[in-house]
């Protein structure tokens, strides 16, 4: 019987605090064989990726330690390794895709120079030879004209782009085994499917095995055969994934694959009053060229679009990385410069000026994608959320911005004790939480709501709609919901805009835009968003 190429032995992992002792990871076992994929499955602090990045011993030191277990590749303990040897593994038989791109990949560095530095310090290969490597790795990740990026920075690429020159810095060097930790979670569905299917027909013709990490049970029967699922540090259950599937048996797993987002959203009320509209709404971006910088082109962002949105109505705006619809909600809350009609309550502000706006801001809010990213870490909670208030109700005392501070995170289902901590002292799903609590602070009327939920575990995504859902009921709320989960939208908007290079594709009633679609493109979008069957190759893994 073949031996496991990895096999992970009573796992155990401490991490030291301040004051206590955090125990991440409780004697966790699991065998992955040569080419086969194992999937690890839970929600952000389950301690999955905390049990991948010890495979390769990339956990702080001295902060993480581990106290049991063992980790053997090809019979060798990989924690009893010393520095000279696990730098051996690292990247060269052991290789690793991470969750985000851009944060992974310096943006000091072009592609060139990041993809072959695996080639230059493991194979000794010069500069000039690792290029054309380079070149032929990024063709086999389906990069078009590869030689043409070598010299881009990552912030010259698309998600899907970036997330490809990853998975080839990642195969340079020919792995034995490539783990992916949540390696589609940002990215739209139909990028998600073609990163999944790449990485299996790479599988397939490199005989590499997979460690799979993610929180997406759709993925998980997409991509491995096997499945182990974690909560606490602990791995609660593990065999077949179709059988875990049709048959689940521990409490958390049944509640993993209950999570999908639920619910109706509002009825439209077509005699509502218009709280949004925009006519011919055109917001392009100058392509310059030369010394001189002339403008030889333009980016045609948002693209001749008229809009309508009522009171106490969601409209979701779907479509990939460079449809617009980022740029669309931006426009209609005069963030970027536009041309074209937008009236707001039956007033005209496309020709406000900055100060003019000001006014308004209070009404019209935004809630970001990442809350991570967009809160400051120098605040504290109150004073993040009290800030707006501070602009738009400077009469209020101070003990009446803490009262309304306090009613804003009772509402979106926070404890108010915890105001006077920092962002990065609550997990992802508490934080969007913050975010939503700054914007409705304000009592807003519209509410742009871009990707609020892509980055967040199933449940907690159910629990934020849930959230929005209710909030929209109590307060009539209007919503823009900019997303490329189409489950999610689903479950939210009554009205949908299907949005590709600037245009609209298809806008209607959601649920008959579900039922029916009309255009090849989003029919596309909704087959890779609710496809559930697993892709052939998938077989290859077993």
């Amino acid at each position: 019987m073949t031996e496991p190429l990895l096999s992970v032995d009573n796992l155990q992992i401490d991490f030291q605090t301040d004051d206590r002792i955090v125990h991440a990871v409780r004697g966790v076992s699991f065998d992955i064989m040569p080419g086969q994929t194992v999937a690890l499955v839970g929600e952000s602090g389950s301690g999955k990726s905390v049990t991948a990045l010890s495979v390769l011993k990339l956990l702080p030191h001295p902060a993480a330690t581990y106290p049991g277990g063992r980790i053997l590749f090809k019979g060798t303990d990989l924690l009893g390794a010393d520095e000279a040897g696990i730098r051996a593994v690292r990247g060269n038989a052991i290789s690793m895709i991470f969750q985000e791109p851009m944060s992974s990949l310096n943006p000091l560095h072009t592609v060139a120079r990041q993809v072959s530095e695996a080639l230059v310090i493991h194979r000794g290969m010069n500069r000039a030879a690792a290029r054309v490597r380079t070149i032929e790795l990024l063709d086999e990740v389906g990069i078009p004209d590869p030689a043409s990026r070598l010299d881009d920075f990552p912030h010259q690429l698309s998600g899907g782009q970036r997330q490809r020159v990853m998975i080839a810095m990642a195969l340079a060097n020919e792995p034995e085994l490539l783990i992916a930790d949540e390696p589609t979670t940002a990215i739209d569905v139909t990028v998600q499917a073609q990163i999944l299917e790449l990485l299996l027909s790479l599988q397939k013709k490199r005989g590499m095995a997979i460690l799979f990490i993610t929180h997406d049970l759709g993925i998980v029967r997409k991509m491995a055969p096997v499945t182990h699922v974690m909560t606490e540090g602990r791995i609660v259950e593990q065999g077949p994934t179709e059988a875990i599937f049709a048959n689940p048996q521990h409490p958390y797993t049944r509640k993993l694959l209950a999570a999908e987002p639920k619910g109706e959203p509002p009825t439209t009320d077509l005699a509502a009053e218009t709280i949004v509209s925009a006519e011919k709404l055109r917001v392009w971006f100058p392509i310059r060229r030369g010394l001189l910088r002339r403008t030889v082109g333009h980016i045609k962002a948002v693209d001749d679009i008229d809009i309508t949105i009522r009171r106490g109505e969601t409209l979701g705006v779907v479509g990939e990385s460079g449809s617009g619809k980022t740029t669309l909600g931006r426009a209609l809350l005069r963030l970027v410069s536009s041309e074209g009609r937008i009236v707001y309550v039956g007033r005209p502000i496309d020709k406000l000026s900055w100060a003019g706006m000001r006014p308004l801001r209070q009404d019209l809010q935004i809630v970001f994608q990442d809350p991570f990213g967009s809160l400051s870490p120098r605040m504290s909670i109150t004073e993040i959320i009290a800030e707006g208030l501070g602009v738009h109700h400077r009469e209020l005392s101070a003990a009446d911005r803490d009262a309304r501070v306090v009613r804003a995170l009772t509402e979106v289902g926070l404890d108010p004790a915890d105001r006077h901590r920092y962002p990065h002292e609550f997990s992802g799903g508490q934080r969007q939480r913050v975010a939503i609590a700054r914007a409705m602070v304000l009592e807003p009327k519209f509410v742009v709501l871009d990707e609020p939920t892509s980055a967040l575990d199933v449940s907690v995504q159910a629990q934020v709609v849930d959230l929005l859902r209710d909030l929209q009921r109590r307060h009539g709320l209007t919503y823009l919901f900019i997303s490329h989960d189409l489950r999610v939208v689903r479950a939210l908007a009554n009205q949908l805009m299907v949005m590709r290079n600037g245009k609209v594709v298809e806008h209607g009633p959601a649920a008959e835009i579900f039922a029916a679609p009309q255009s090849d493109y989003t029919r596309a979008l909704m087959a890779a968003a609710f496809a559930v069957e697993a892709v052939p190759s998938a077989e290859v893994a077993q």
